[in-house]
């Protein structure tokens, strides 16, 4: 049983790995910014504890830190910073409020939260840090500048942060989801979703569990040599 703190854990991916996890009897609690309904349900299903917090702001990750820590009984064992939002504009229109939002949600909150759970790691000389990266942070995505963008700086937070953490037994991946049965991607419509099962090698769209299964992975006992490492969850679509 080890203690889990999710980012971004009331809807989609992030409801899945809350499931995934409290099944797999570990003590869970997840971070969600707005929707108390959401969370509510995913709390009541789950047996996790739902915490209200912008990761995008490093003082309401502090506390929701802290109130992990007491709620779980002890420091995080296990970081998953899935927390993102997506944006789909051409360049010219994105705002400088929206790129900073979408820069500060998916790649500034990681960093808060890593850098906040990180004392209690290093003291017990064990950690897992998961981030959830996206297969456009490795190929790019038209009409997505800002979250593309913010997802491949993922990939160099996961890389460096590996080399520094190692020695310290903590270990950082990043596992990065294609195209996801998700209420994020239903929004694409049906003909748009067809054409990315078409340009999936496999044939289909991915799930929650799908990612949920290599996640669970890496933050097992299992996975104690696997470090830096970027694990594509897409069907092959990024080849």
């Amino acid at each position: 049983m080890k203690r889990i703190l999710i980012s971004g854990g009331s809807r989609g991916i992030g409801r899945g790995l809350v499931e995934a996890f409290a099944k797999n009897g570990d003590k869970v609690a997840f971070i969600y910014k707005s929707n108390h309904e959401a969370a509510d349900a995913v709390a009541k299903a789950t047996g996790a504890v739902a915490i209200c917090a912008d990761v995008s702001r490093p003082e309401d990750v502090k506390s929701a830190v802290r109130t992990a820590e007491a709620a779980l009984g002890g420091n995080v064992e296990v970081l998953v910073n899935n927390a993102g939002i997506s944006l789909i504009s051409v360049m010219q229109d994105i705002t400088d409020d929206l790129w900073r939002d979408v820069l500060d949600t998916n790649l500034s909150g990681a960093f808060y939260l890593s850098r906040e759970v990180l004392p209690g790691m290093i003291s017990e000389k064990n950690g897992r840090i998961i981030h959830m990266g996206s297969m456009w942070g490795k190929v790019g995505a038209s009409c997505e500048v800002a979250y593309s963008s913010a997802k491949a700086g993922l990939r160099g937070l996961t890389l460096s942060m590996a080399k520094e953490l190692a020695p310290s037994g903590i270990t950082v991946n990043c596992v990065e989801p294609g195209v996801i049965q998700t209420e994020m991607n239903a929004n694409l419509g049906e003909t748009v979703l067809a054409s990315l099962i078409e340009e999936t090698p496999v044939g289909r769209l991915g799930t929650p569990e799908d990612v949920s299964a290599a996640v669970l992975f890496l933050a097992s006992d299992a996975a104690s040599f696997i470090t830096g490492q970027l694990l594509g969850v897409d069907g092959g679509f990024a080849l």
